[in-house]
């Protein structure tokens, strides 16, 4: 008897990260990868701080995780930061200096 999958493989795979190495489920990326990144802000898209908490979350498991694997040579807390949070701030939108005359 084979232990069945908790989530499908190949096409059908979800972006969640497989852990404890935290990589990506469908394309064997660093989870948040680039497809679950874009799932992420359309889920959260009117709610940029519940994403930001909710990375923050999973940030302090994938440290935990991480650096248990791997005491000597762990990810750097900055390119952890990087990973999951960074990307995820709110773009500040540019307004036109009220001002100043557009040609």
């Amino acid at each position: 008897m084979r232990p069945g999958r908790p989530y499908p493989a190949g096409p059908d795979a979800p972006h969640t990260p497989l852990r404890p190495m935290w990589c990506c489920r469908a394309d064997g990326q660093p989870w948040p990868c680039g497809s679950a990144r874009l799932l992420l802000r359309a889920e959260y898209d009117h709610d940029l701080t519940g994403l930001s908490i909710y990375l923050a979350g999973l940030m302090y498991e994938a440290m935990r995780d991480l650096y248990h694997l791997n005491p000597h040579d762990g990810p750097e807390p900055k390119a952890l930061f990087d990973r999951f949070l960074a990307w995820a701030r709110p773009r500040r939108q540019q307004c036109a200096d009220p001002g100043r005359s557009v040609d």
